[in-house]
């Protein structure tokens, strides 16, 4: 039965989210604009060096949104908002704690990232400058990534995206001030997206309004219980660890084509970023089957849980149709566009349709990676993540060696299927188990 209503609640999560997402790559790209244009082609480099660790880095993070999502979700499902501020705030703290932490040794992370980038000597002194001035905005950046978790969980991804408009705007403001005006380069660079990165967590408190105060000032707040803290550190330990072993897939995938040579590399990596474009899309939708789906369980709702799954699922789907459609369509035309070498575009040729084939490999495990979190089932997607990893994609890179980059992009592929195939085989035995309802961090500890 076709639910207009859900349909609608479905697309007001989505295409927010979807906007934000799309728009998170401009601080980058305008950081890049602007250098591109000066003498010293080293800051660009640098610039850039330095903001791929920085971005890997805090994907490490990312269970702060997501770990939030899942418990805000399923707080309001139950009817328990103060339950879910005490959810938010928790994680507020707790992301304030490691932020300030990266903040006091920033020295040390900004040596360690960049030197697993390794640069060359020249770039390389430039990148840590400037991850080390970008790290003056670690507590913002963790704080915010909690704050859009507790929107995301109401249901409400129009803050998300004024937040990330808001920060993307003010980058691109003070990156004329103090690149062209300043003549400061990279570190001009830094010191803009630094405040722009506070002038979103500012956008992002007032977004939050009165309830948060109000309910810091109450005497009957959770904020500090013990045993809600060790249930936070579990999930969110669960959470992390299955993003360190993804950020691990991603990094082996680029350290295996760099030994192929530096035309494959560079071809993999443009191709790479189409794939992280489609991957916006499919979050958007994710992000509402997190909301909806946690909603649902929290309020011991079964067919609504299964209702959310499948409309959110549905959608999905037919997304990533769509994406494959498309580049199948304006591949032949799109990717000779980028470069102007032969060597790459040969590659470009021989690799291309991986493209295509991908987004309808990688759709199942984005929507699943959405009902897991809103369900708060983190162990089975850990380990989910785990398996495919290492018991999947390594073995078959390794099996397929001598196809060269062609194995690589088929161990990839075959990895991507394999998260989706054993998050549905998880989802199919707790769905016969009846177990989706009583799957909560809380009934676990007990």
């Amino acid at each position: 039965m076709f639910d207009k209503q859900l349909n609608s609640k479905i697309w007001s999560i989505a295409w927010p989210a979807i906007l934000a997402n799309v728009s998170i790559p401009l601080l980058g790209l305008v950081d890049a604009s602007l250098l591109g244009h000066l003498d010293n082609a080293v800051e660009l480099a640098g610039v850039a060096v330095g903001g791929a660790a920085l971005s890997f880095f805090y994907w490490g993070f990312s269970f702060l949104r997501m770990g939030t999502t899942g418990e805000v979700a399923r707080a309001s499902g139950a009817g328990t908002e103060d339950s879910a501020i005490d959810a938010m705030l928790r994680a507020g703290l707790l992301a304030l704690a490691i932020g300030t932490l990266l903040f006091a040794s920033k020295h040390w992370v900004a040596l360690v990232g960049v030197s697993l980038m390794n640069p060359s000597e020249e770039i390389a002194p430039v990148a840590r400058r400037y991850m080390d001035l970008r790290l003056f905005g670690a507590p913002a950046v963790l704080l915010t990534y909690v704050v859009v978790g507790w929107f995301i969980g109401k249901q409400n991804t129009r803050w998300p995206l004024a937040i990330v408009a808001g920060t993307n705007l003010m980058n691109i403001l003070l990156d004329f001030v103090f690149i062209i005006g300043l003549e400061l380069a990279s570190a001009g660079a830094a010191y803009a997206t630094v405040l722009s990165e506070y002038f979103g967590l500012f956008i992002a408190l007032i977004g939050l309004g009165s309830a948060i105060s109000k309910r810091l000032l109450s005497t009957k707040t959770r904020v500090f219980d013990r045993n809600a803290y060790k249930r936070l550190l579990r999930s969110n330990l669960e959470i992390m660890l299955r993003t360190l072993a993804l950020l691990f897939a991603f990094a082996f995938f680029t350290a295996s084509g760099e030994k192929l040579g530096v035309d494959i590399v560079a071809a993999n990596t443009i191709m790479v970023q189409f794939l992280l474009l489609a991957a916006f899309a499919l979050d958007g939708f994710a992000y509402a089957a997190e909301a909806l789906t946690g909603e649902a369980l929290g309020a011991k709702e079964r067919n609504a849980f299964y209702t959310a799954t499948i409309y959110c699922g549905s959608w999905i789907a037919g997304t990533a149709i769509m994406i494959s459609v498309s580049i199948a369509v304006l591949l032949p035309w799109l990717l000779p566009q980028l470069s102007d070498l032969a060597p790459v575009q040969a590659v470009f040729a021989a690799q291309g349709w991986w493209l295509i084939l991908l987004p309808l490999a990688a759709a199942p495990s984005y929507f699943l990676d959405g009902v897991f979190i809103g369900a708060g089932a983190t162990r089975e997607m850990m380990f989910c993540m785990l398996f495919s990893v290492f018991a999947v994609y390594l073995p078959c890179w390794w099996l397929t060696q001598t196809l060269e980059n062609t194995g690589l992009w088929f161990a990839f592929t075959v990895f991507n299927t394999a998260r989706g195939v054993s998050m549905g085989l998880v989802f199919a035995r707790l769905t016969l188990r009846d177990r989706w309802l009583s799957l909560t961090p809380k009934d676990r500890e007990a």
